[in-house]
């Protein structure tokens, strides 16, 4: 089979669009069209439906989708087995949160490069979403995340948490914090629930951003207020134009390791994880 059939399949029920599909492995939607086609001719049954609301899988295509997951993870392990990586017996590719990532890329790399100095690493910064798609696919070997996506190939284990905290150009206090120049931070689904129990107020305002260092930009650009990683609101606390807004609690965000279920017993695998225990215990 055409691994590019499989790529078209699983990213089609991805994001339920032809034109999408089209727009993101590049090609044309005649193309997805006539791949879907070709795939539907080899299984012998219809995968897809169309409709004005979207495409969606049939029953048929549920059922194969994770016969697709495994036979795509399948194809990028055997191109891994014999793939050369220099000294290096093993290449490992790793997703870590955006915030996670950012400022502490170094770190990371050097933790896992000492517990596993005979592995290469690829090291990519990601969404929660996007890696855990790309975990089933077999794209990533394994991944560090703000929120699971519930998957039956994927096996999560909780291996720490960071902390947000909020912080304000005009005052200390919650009753000095404005909707009109606050930004509203939504780094997970988690996140947001805390936020909207927190601070119920400030559920509607101007600026909403996803990521740590995007918030930091626009409150040194703005000024204004917004919770930020710890480290981040420590940082601009030192340099004279913010403090910190004492009457409301940190918000914490946990975060997990996600792997396929199948590497979930392996020696390697669990050495990662005992890495990323560690790296959070020492934070």
């Amino acid at each position: 089979m055409q691994i590019e059939l499989l790529d078209t399949f699983l990213d089609l029920v991805e994001t339920r669009s032809f034109h999408r599909t089209a727009d993101r492995l590049e090609i044309t939607q005649s193309t997805v069209s006539a791949r879907v086609q070709v795939l539907e001719a080899a299984i012998g049954a219809r995968l897809f439906t169309r409709s004005r609301a979207g495409t969606d899988l049939t029953t048929e295509g549920l059922k194969f989708l994770p016969h697709a997951r495994g036979l795509r993870h399948a194809w990028t392990e055997a191109q891994r087995s014999v793939a050369p990586s220099g000294d290096q017996a093993v290449s490992l590719r790793i997703g870590i949160q955006h915030d996670l990532a950012a400022g502490r890329i170094a770190g990371w790399v050097g933790a896992f490069r000492k517990a596993l100095n005979d592995c290469a690493f690829y090291i990519e910064p990601d969404y929660s979403i996007q890696m855990c798609e790309d975990v089933a696919r077999g794209v990533l070997d394994y991944a560090i995340v703000y929120s699971p996506q519930a998957q039956p190939d994927l096996h999560f284990t909780s291996v720490g948490e960071v902390t947000y905290r909020l912080i304000s150009s005009k005052g200390t206090k919650r009753a000095e914090l404005s909707a009109s120049d606050y930004i509203r931070a939504s780094y997970s689904p988690a996140f947001d629930a805390s936020h909207s129990a927190a601070l119920p107020e400030m559920s509607a305002t101007p600026y909403a951003s996803g990521q740590d260092s995007a918030v930091s930009g626009l409150l040194q650009a703005m000024g204004g207020a917004a919770f930020v990683l710890d480290r981040t609101a420590k940082q601009l606390i030192e340099a004279g134009k913010f403090a910190a807004v004492t009457d409301v609690e940190p918000i914490s965000q946990p975060a997990y390791a996600v792997m396929h279920q199948r590497h979930r017993t392996q020696r390697l695998h669990k050495r990662l994880t005992k890495t990323v225990l560690k790296a959070f215990s020492s934070r």
